[in-house]
């Protein structure tokens, strides 16, 4: 049986000794990290005790760090996200498409996030938008939800963009719903050739302006010449867009969004053991088949944190942005006419008043209702048990 590690375990027991070894090298935002998730759902994040209604009986809560970057603190956020997007959806198919950056083209993103980053969204989306209106494709306006990833399985830096497209389009006069293909949206083929002339000619304009700092063994391409001869293979080289098949249904483009929006670099349940030689976990290598896409990896401590670490996003940055007919501002009023041109009725709604659900969690113990009986401060622990009589005048056990 596998023991119960999480990425917290790793920076309470590494995490000392990572600081200590790299003083002035991490910045504060990585510092901030590894305090939130080492401290998350202890006493030193505060929390209350609770007690059960019915039988007393009574247990601790700790608070959550709610950092983006917490393996334990995405899934409530990704359930309220969910519940929104829900309403979006439309009857139609819905593509998963995939822009990624040639590791050439990584390394300089890794040292300058918030622009390279900002701009594979912005490249990759106009991509999107530019083929799908040419009316020797679709000749229609899309929409799409972005989710930025910069991982590979094995914590390495592997920026890349996740879309999920609706099979279909707003004709450009308004007038008409333009459905996709069955099996096909977009020329994969065409869309790389333009995300990656898109891409570079913008990156080389913010290398003229002077905003891109390289550091380390990259200082040399701040000089215009060693920058375009850095980027000269990956001009002539395939950029990989990879579309997949259109999802099942409704249900199953949930299903996946639920695991990709708010993934962070690495779950807790991949991990498999922590000890002297290092952090054990398993990872997909894509380049073996079938069920050898499944590997375990070890790596040292201090290599597993700096990994973990690579993937921190700019304070502010959104990792995930909606484009189209989907954007912020004029998506209410393009899905329903969308509806209208796929004659389908808007989503239902209920003007019967919604009793308020209770919030309060069930008892482990009984069943009844949790009720919070003190609040504790960072840093403190509850005095003793609380002295709390029940509802039926027993005394807590």
């Amino acid at each position: 049986m596998r023991a119960s590690i999480e990425v917290a375990d790793i920076l309470r027991a590494a995490g000392p000794a990572y600081r200590a070894q790299h003083a002035g090298h991490l910045s504060l935002h990585q510092l901030k990290i590894m305090s939130a998730v080492e401290h998350c759902r202890t006493a030193a994040m505060g929390g209350h005790v609770e007690a059960c209604e019915d039988c007393g009986q009574w247990r601790i809560a700790y608070n959550s760090c709610r950092n983006r970057h917490c393996p334990k603190c995405q899934g409530a956020v990704a359930r309220t996200w969910l519940a929104e997007r829900e309403a979006d959806l439309l009857p139609v198919g819905y593509f998963h498409v995939v822009f990624t950056l040639p590791a050439e083209v990584g390394a300089i993103a890794l040292q300058n996030k918030a622009l390279v980053y900002d701009l594979l969204f912005r490249a990759a989306s106009e991509t999107m938008q530019i083929i799908a209106a040419d009316p020797k494709h679709l000749g229609a306006r899309i929409g799409i939800t972005a989710v930025l990833h910069t991982w590979g399985s094995a914590l390495t830096h592997h920026p890349h963009i996740h879309m999920i497209v609706p099979g279909g389009g707003i004709a450009l006069d308004g007038e008409r719903w333009i459905s996709a293909r069955p099996a096909f949206l977009l020329p994969v083929r065409v869309l790389g050739a333009l995300f990656r002339r898109l891409f570079l000619t913008r990156l080389l304009a913010l290398h003229d302006a002077g905003r891109l700092a390289f550091f380390g063994g990259m200082t040399h391409l701040a000089e215009r010449r060693a920058f375009l001869r850095h980027l000269s293979p990956v001009r002539k080289k395939r950029w990989v867009v990879y579309a997949k098949p259109p999802f099942s249904g409704p249900e199953a483009v949930l299903a996946y969004l639920s695991r990709y929006t708010h993934r962070v670099a690495i779950s807790n349940s991949r991990l498999i053991g922590f000890d002297e030689a290092g952090v054990t976990f398993r990872y997909k290598d894509y380049r073996r088949n079938g069920a050898e896409w499944q590997q375990v990896m070890t790596l040292a401590a201090d290599e597993f944190i700096r990994r973990f670490l690579l993937h921190n996003l700019p304070k502010g940055f959104h990792r995930i942005r909606h484009y189209g007919l989907l954007a912020s501002g004029t998506r209410r009023d393009n899905l329903k006419r969308a509806r209208q041109l796929l004659a389908v009725a808007p989503p239902a709604v209920d003007d019967t008043p919604i009793e308020p659900l209770d919030a309060r969690p069930a008892c482990p113990c009984c069943g009844g209702h949790m009720i919070i009986i003190e609040v504790f401060e960072r840093r403190y622990q509850p005095r003793a048990p609380p002295p709390f009589v029940s509802a039926s005048g027993r005394p807590a056990s």
